[in-house]
């Protein structure tokens, strides 16, 4: 019986070690699809560059994967002041050899009532946990409002600065190490009540760069992609690593209840820079000729009711027969 169980552990961990290799080869044609549109994409830069309101009709038809997070408030800042928006794997430009998964979305406004910046940029780290968790982590962003009332995050974001700030200062941590509630500073506690008092779906598009996701360091995700680069090189040559007892730690029962976004004010951060990278920025051009089509119609339309109307009056004003 123990024979068997080994056997079906080892087929386990090649299963895992094949779908990472699938993942491989997923990432290296990011790589080289990054390289080879890279002039495309230049291309396309300079022509929309040259017609008005491009990026705001853009956002305008926005997948729903990106328009559930657009509040009115939201729309009418990006419908009005966005100039422009680009997108870059930064870890591997200028022959970096970083992952091609990390990017950096930038957003351009014109002169408006709501903020003073004029370039709002997001970077995103792709990172892996000792635990195996992976996926983006940022940094929060601020924004320069031109007062409370114009603040579309109701001081959220400028609360998750605060906190960041704070983090910062302490040095990096470990992923697994979950803050308790009770052991919230004063900023921690008094974002968490305006996250409790906003409820998530009311949040402003622009609290997404507030977003900072799993607390995973580079140093930390180093780590974790060495150790499981060895692991999986210690298997192709036919060892079976062995299994660690788990550790238990003496700490209260309700640990497993910690949950590590409580403090994120945009959880789905994640879920909306890859809807931007990986949908809105390479299919822009066909969201703008959706825009173009629903303002077709929308001209067809009102002429076909025009039409109508002017039929309506014609016949009202025709004589009517034998003179009477």
């Amino acid at each position: 019986m123990s024979d068997e169980i080994d056997a079906a552990l080892a087929t386990y961990e090649e299963l895992m070690d094949l779908e990472k290799d699938f993942e491989d080869v997923e990432t290296e044609i990011i790589r080289q699809q990054v390289a080879l549109s890279k002039s495309l994409y230049e291309k396309r830069a300079k022509l929309v560059a040259k017609i008005p309101n491009f990026w705001a009709l853009v956002f305008e038809q926005a997948p729903p994967d990106l328009d559930q997070y657009i509040q009115p408030s939201d729309s009418a800042v990006l419908l009005t002041a966005l100039s422009n928006v680009s997108v870059s794997h930064f870890e591997i430009e200028d022959g970096g050899k970083g992952d091609p998964r990390s990017v950096s979305i930038k957003l351009e406004f014109s002169e408006n009532e709501w903020f003073e910046d004029k370039v709002l940029e997001k970077k995103f780290w792709y990172r892996v946990s000792k635990d195996g968790e992976e996926g983006l982590v940022s940094e929060p962003v601020p924004i320069k409002w031109k007062s409370a009332e114009k603040d579309l995050t109701q001081g959220m974001l400028d609360l998750v600065i605060k906190v960041w700030e704070n983090d910062k200062k302490q040095g990096p941590s470990d992923s697994t190490k979950i803050k308790k509630e009770k052991d919230y500073t004063p900023d921690e506690k008094a974002l968490k009540e305006k996250i409790d008092a906003t409820g998530l779906g009311a949040v402003s598009f622009f609290g997404w760069f507030g977003y900072r996701g799993l607390n995973i360091s580079a140093e930390e995700s180093r780590l974790a992609v060495e150790e499981e680069r060895k692991k999986r090189a210690e298997r192709a040559e036919g060892k079976i690593p062995e299994l660690k007892e788990v550790e238990e730690e003496e700490d209260d029962e309700d640990d497993e209840d910690e949950d590590p976004l409580a403090l994120e004010i945009f959880p789905d951060g994640e879920e909306v820079a890859l809807a931007i990278s990986d949908d809105l920025w390479p299919n822009a051009i066909k969201y703008f000729s959706q825009a173009q089509e629903v303002d077709v119609s929308d001209v067809d339309f009102e002429d076909e009711d025009e039409d109508e109307e002017m039929g309506e009056d014609d016949e009202e004003e025709k004589p009517k027969a034998n003179g009477s």
